[in-house]
C-alpha cells in the first residue's frame, strides 16, 4: 500500500513538472492574425503589440503585448492566444464618434459648448466622459442664472463602429435677484453694503454685467467680503449670524438676506514689536508700520505691517525669521493691543511646484516669477513677492498660491492655480478740437497683446490719421526675460506724417532698442538707444524762391528746420522708476516716479542734453465712499551740449498728459509769419501739475465700473534758442516766458464689457494768446 501510494505521488509530480516546461517553454511565431478590427489598421496593432514573425514568445510575452494594446486607449478588449504557431490578436474598438450636436441651447453657443466638454469627433466614445460631460454644461448654465437648467444626452448607433451624440438643454429661466436684505447694520448704509459685495439686485446695468447671478459661491464670497470690510473699518467683533438666499417661483428671482452683528467700534491702544529673539532693536521697525497708535483698527493695516515686517528682516539676512501678531482685546474701553514677535520656524524646502489654470500662458512665465525653484528652501516672503508679481503682469484675473504637504515632514509642494483673463486690446482712440486753426477730428487704433502665444512678450502694431493730413504706424516688441535673466529687451520702430498749421507736413522716423534692469522689486533702471530722422516738407524750395513769398507763408524757424532736413537724431536715453502703485487696473494708493535723461550727439546733427521726469500719487481720502485723490506733476529740460542752439523739433512739445483743455502742440514759444500764421516751436523747459479727485458714479452700482473725476491742470512750457535771421521778414518768437496755463474739468471713465473708456472735457481758465484750445478727448479699448 505505501509503495502504491509512493509511486501515485510521483506520477502526479513528474506529470506536474512536465506541465510547468511545456507552459514555459517558447514557441516560434509563424505567422500574427488580427480580428475584430474595424478603424486601426492592422500593422499598427501589430507594432504596438511588439511582437514579430520569427520570435519565441512566452505567455508573460503574450501578457505584456496584451498591455501595450490595452494602452492605446481605443480599444474595450484585447485577447491573444497561440493558434499552433500563429498569434491571433482579436480586439474590440471603442466606439468612435461621427457628429457632436447640442439642442435647446440659446444662450451658449454650440462652439463654446464644443470647447467645454472633453468628447470630441473622431475619438473614442465613453459613457463615464458623457456623464462628466454632461454635468459641466449643467454647471456652466448655473453660472450664467440659469438655475432650473436641465441637461440630458442620447446616442445613436450608427454601425461600423461609429456613433453620434446629442445633449439635450432645456435652459429655463434665468433667475436673477429681487432684493438684497441687510438686518443689524448700523455704521454703513445699506447702499454702502451692497456696494462693497458682488451679489447685486437685478435691473439692466447688472443684467448686461450679470452681477445679479445668484450661486452659492458667490454667496460665500460676500459673507467673506463683509467680515473683511467691517474687520477693516474697525468693527474687530462682527459677527456674521447668517445668510440666506430664497427663491420666489413666482418669477424666478433670488431674495438674499444677511443678518449679523456689527459689535463695537475699536482703536489701537498700543503697538509693540519683540524681536529679541534675533537680537535686533525694534525701533526703526516702527516706521514701516502700516498702522499707529490711535488709529481705528484695520485688519488689512495689520497684516500689512506683519508683511512689511517679514519683508525687512528679510533682507536683512534673517530668511527663517517669522513674525507673529498677537492682539489683546479691552472689551470695556473697546481698545485693542498688538504684538509683533518674531518665532522660531523650522526649515522647509520645495518639492515640487505645481500649476494649475493656465490654458495660455506657459509654465515657465509663471515659474519664473518665483525666486526660488524646486530644491530651495520656502521662504512665505518670496511666495508673496511671487503672488504679487503674478498678479502686476496683468495676465491672470485671480493668483492663488497654496501649499500642501510633501512627500517628508521637511518638504512642501507649492500649488499655484491662476484664472486667466484676456491680454490682447484692440484699442480705438481720438479728439475733437474746437479751437485753433484746424478743427476737427482725429483717430488712432492699435492692436496690442501683453502675453504673446503665452510666452508673457509684449506685441504691439499701431495706426492713426486725421484731417491734418496725419499718419502714423507704429510697431513695439518686449522680452521681459531677455536670455533668461529678469532683463527686459526691446525694440520700436515707427514712421508718421502730420500737418502743421494746415500748409507744411513733419516725416518723422526712427527706431529704438531699448532694455530696462530691474533692482528691487519697486525700482528699475533703464537703457536705451534712439535714432531719429525729421523732414520738414514746404514743397520745393530753393535758394531762387521769393523770400518775402516764403516768409509770408511761413516762420523763419520753419523755413530754417526745413532747408537744413533731414535732421537726424543718434541719442543714449538713461532713467530710473520707482513704483508702488497698488493696483495699476484700479490704483487706491501708491507712488510713481519716473526721471529720465537722453544725451544727443553719437552722430547725427544733434547736440543736446535733454532730462524729463514726473511723478504720481494715488491716495485714499475716504474710504467710505471710494474717493481717491490723485496727483501728479513733471517737469523737463533741455540743454544744448554743441555751438548751436537747441532745433525746434528737440523741444518739449504740450501734450494731455502735461496739460488738458489745449492741443497738442498748442502753447509755448510761437513765432509767426508776415501774413499772421501762427506756428508754435516748442520750449527749453516746462513744468506740469494736476490734482484730480475721483469717486464712483453716484446712482449707478459699482460693478458696473464707472467712475468720475474732477481736475486742475497747470502748466508752463517756456524758452527757446532761435533767433530771427530777417527781422524784416520774419516776426519775433513770442511767450517765450513761463507763463503758467491752467485748466478745469470733468472725466468719466467705465471699466466697460468692452474694454476701459476714458472721456476728458477741459475749460481753459489761464491762457496766452495764440494758445490753441481743444476741449474735448475720448479713448476706447476692446480686449480680446
Amino acid at each position: 500500500m505505501k509503495k502504491t501510494l509512493l509511486f501515485l505521488w510521483i506520477r502526479i509530480f513528474i506529470v506536474l513538472a512536465l506541465s510547468s516546461v511545456s507552459l514555459a517553454m517558447a514557441e516560434t511565431i509563424s505567422r500574427i492574425e488580427v480580428s475584430g478590427n474595424l478603424h486601426v489598421d492592422s500593422q499598427t496593432i501589430r507594432n504596438s503589440a511588439g511582437l514579430n514573425v520569427g520570435m519565441e514568445i512566452t505567455n508573460l510575452d503574450i501578457d505584456k503585448a496584451t498591455k501595450r494594446i490595452f494602452s492605446m486607449g481605443i480599444f474595450s478588449d484585447v485577447a491573444i492566444h497561440l493558434d499552433g504557431p500563429i498569434l491571433v490578436i482579436h480586439v474590440v474598438e471603442d466606439k468612435m464618434i461621427r457628429k457632436i450636436s447640442f439642442q435647446g441651447n440659446k444662450k451658449i453657443k454650440d462652439i463654446d459648448l464644443e470647447r467645454m466638454i472633453v468628447l470630441k469627433v473622431h475619438r473614442s466614445f465613453e459613457p463615464s466622459i458623457l456623464e462628466s460631460d454632461k454635468q459641466v454644461i449643467h454647471d456652466a448654465y448655473l453660472h450664467l442664472g440659469f438655475h432650473e437648467v436641465s441637461v440630458s444626452s442620447s446616442t445613436v448607433n450608427l454601425g461600423q463602429g461609429y456613433v453620434n451624440v446629442l445633449f439635450k438643454i432645456n435652459e429655463g429661466k434665468r433667475s436673477g435677484i429681487s432684493s438684497i436684505i441687510f438686518k443689524g447694520n448700523r455704521a454703513f448704509s445699506v447702499s454702502r453694503l451692497r456696494d462693497v459685495i458682488r451679489s447685486k439686485r437685478s435691473n439692466l446695468l447688472n443684467w448686461l454685467t450679470g452681477g445679479d447671478i445668484y450661486s452659492e459661491e458667490r454667496l460665500a464670497e460676500d459673507r467673506e467680503t463683509l467680515h473683511r470690510f467691517y474687520n477693516d473699518h474697525g468693527y474687530a467683533d462682527f459677527h456674521l449670524i447668517a445668510s440666506d438666499a430664497g427663491l420666489n417661483p413666482e418669477n424666478d428671482t433670488y431674495k438674499i438676506t444677511f443678518s449679523f452683528d456689527e459689535g463695537s467700534l475699536y482703536h489701537i491702544s498700543d503697538i509693540n514689536i519683540d524681536t529679541s529673539m534675533i537680537g535686533i532693536h525694534s525701533d526703526f521697525l516702527r516706521k514701516i508700520l502700516k498702522i499707529h497708535e490711535g488709529d481705528v483698527y484695520n485688519a488689512k493695516k495689520i497684516e500689512d505691517s506683519l508683511l512689511a515686517l517679514e519683508n525687512r528682516i528679510s533682507d536683512l539676512g534673517y530668511s527663517f525669521a517669522r513674525f507673529e501678531v498677537l492682539t489683546s482685546r479691552d472689551f470695556v474701553n473697546h481698545k485693542i493691543s498688538i504684538l509683533y514677535r518674531v518665532k522660531q520656524s523650522s526649515q522647509t524646502y520645495v518639492e515640487r511646484i505645481e500649476i494649475h489654470g493656465n490654458n495660455k500662458t506657459r509654465d515657465e512665465v509663471i515659474r519664473r516669477e518665483f525666486d526660488m525653484s524646486e530644491g530651495d528652501s520656502f521662504s512665505p516672503i518670496r511666495i508673496k513677492r511671487a503672488q504679487h508679481r503674478l498678479e502686476s503682469l496683468g495676465f491672470f484675473q485671480r493668483v492663488n498660491i497654496s501649499t500642501a504637504p510633501g512627500s517628508d515632514v521637511d518638504q512642501i509642494i507649492l500649488v499655484v492655480d491662476v484664472l486667466e483673463q484676456p491680454t490682447g486690446d484692440f484699442s480705438v482712440g481720438g479728439g475733437y478740437t474746437t479751437g485753433g486753426e484746424s478743427p476737427g477730428l482725429s483717430l488712432e487704433a492699435s492692436i496690442t497683446d501683453h502675453n504673446f502665444l503665452g510666452r508673457g512678450q509684449y506685441l504691439r502694431f499701431g495706426l492713426g490719421g486725421g484731417q491734418q493730413a496725419s499718419r502714423n504706424y507704429s510697431f513695439s516688441f518686449t522680452e521681459p526675460y531677455f536670455l533668461g535673466y529678469r532683463l527686459s529687451s526691446g525694440f520700436d520702430v515707427f514712421h508718421q506724417t502730420y500737418r502743421m498749421n494746415d500748409d507744411y507736413d513733419v516725416r518723422q522716423t526712427g527706431g529704438m532698442i531699448r532694455f530696462r534692469i530691474p533692482i528691487t522689486d519697486e525700482v528699475e533702471g533703464s537703457l536705451a538707444y534712439n535714432y531719429l530722422e525729421e523732414k520738414y516738407d514746404l514743397g520745393q524750395i530753393s535758394d531762387n524762391d521769393d523770400l518775402r513769398e516764403l516768409y509770408d507763408r511761413y516762420s523763419g524757424a520753419v523755413i530754417e528746420a526745413a532747408k537744413n532736413s533731414p535732421w537726424r537724431r543718434s541719442s543714449l536715453i538713461y532713467g530710473m522708476v520707482y513704483n508702488s502703485i497698488d493696483n495699476m487696473e484700479n490704483p487706491h494708493s501708491g507712488i510713481f516716479i519716473n526721471v529720465n535723461q537722453e544725451y544727443a550727439g553719437l552722430g547725427g546733427n544733434a547736440d543736446f542734453l535733454k532730462t524729463s521726469g514726473k511723478s504720481i500719487f494715488y491716495q485714499t481720502l475716504l474710504d467710505q465712499y471710494d474717493l481717491v485723490g490723485f496727483f501728479r506733476g513733471g517737469f523737463g529740460s533741455i540743454y544744448r551740449t554743441g555751438k548751436d542752439g537747441i532745433r525746434i523739433f528737440d523741444t518739449f512739445k504740450s501734450n494731455l498728459d502735461i496739460i488738458r483743455g489745449f492741443k497738442f502742440n498748442g502753447i509755448g514759444p510761437m513765432q509767426t509769419s508776415s501774413n499772421g500764421n501762427i506756428y508754435f516751436l516748442g520750449g527749453k523747459n516746462y513744468m506740469n501739475s494736476t490734482a484730480e479727485l475721483q469717486f464712483p458714479m453716484p446712482i449707478l452700482p459699482s460693478n458696473f465700473g464707472m467712475r468720475a473725476a474732477f481736475f486742475l491742470d497747470a502748466a508752463t512750457l517756456y524758452g527757446n534758442d532761435y533767433q530771427p535771421k530777417i527781422p524784416d521778414l520774419e516776426g519775433p518768437v513770442m511767450n517765450k516766458d513761463s507763463f503758467w496755463r491752467a485748466s478745469i474739468g470733468m472725466s468719466l471713465m467705465w471699466a466697460s464689457p468692452f474694454g476701459p473708456l476714458r472721456f476728458d472735457y477741459a475749460f481753459p481758465l489761464r491762457k496766452e494768446e495764440g494758445d490753441r484750445v481743444q476741449n474735448f478727448n475720448f479713448g476706447v479699448s476692446t480686449k480680446f
